[in-house]
């Protein structure tokens, strides 16, 4: 592997991240309910998922998920029913008013988090993604496969977080501009509601 294929991987990789998919919809959601915190979480979350698909693909678990699909169908109905539970929780959320306490407890950020590593694992384009799009960059001869598919996956979680951060951030000062104005504020809530269950949604098609 040279610096030639890694910089051709690391242009593909940035404009991936650009297009608009269920991981950016994801951090948008919680960036507008929750600030900038909740952004950056929700961007942590998705990373870290990338990192656990990366470790898989290495030891060639993705080949066996596409062998046995139904492992990969449980996690995704319990990945839906996750981001159902988030949008019944933004909608009560934004009907409680004005004076609803924002989402920035340390207990809501670690389900955040959580929420967002499960949504990234239960997407079956990152498996698609490992199984059919990064064999393109791997070279015969040097470094092992396993290798190979580490270093890219380590390029691919690094420009993701850092998009990802970045589409956080603008989203929380999104819903930090307008914090006092609740009548808009219960309408981002509203908003990430059908953000989390358009996601669910998507889930469970993508697996039909």
């Amino acid at each position: 592997m040279d610096m030639t294929t890694l910089l051709a991987f690391s242009v593909a990789c940035v404009v991936l991240n650009l297009v608009p998919g269920p991981g950016m919809m994801f951090i948008l959601a919680h960036g507008i309910g929750g600030g900038r915190r909740a952004g950056v979480v929700a961007a942590a979350g998705m990373a870290s998922g990338t990192v656990v698909h990366t470790a898989a693909a290495a030891l060639g678990l993705s080949t066996l998920l596409r062998a046995a699909p139904y492992a990969l169908d449980v996690v995704r109905l319990v990945g839906a029913a996750v981001l159902v539970y988030l949008a019944i929780t933004a909608l009560r959320s934004a009907r409680a008013g004005a004076d609803a306490r924002r989402v920035n407890s340390s207990r809501s950020l670690r389900r955040t988090y959580l929420s967002a590593v499960l949504t990234n694992l239960a997407n079956p384009k990152v498996v698609l993604f490992y199984l059919a799009f990064v064999p393109q960059f791997l070279t015969v001869g040097g470094w092992p496969t396993s290798a190979q598919i580490l270093v890219l996956g380590t390029v691919l979680v690094l420009i993701g977080i850092i998009m990802d951060c970045a589409v956080g951030v603008a989203a929380g000062g999104l819903s930090a501009l307008f914090l006092r104005r609740p009548a808009i504020q219960r309408g981002l809530k509203r908003l990430s509601a059908a953000v989390f269950g358009t996601l669910a949604i998507r889930l469970v098609a993508d697996g039909h």
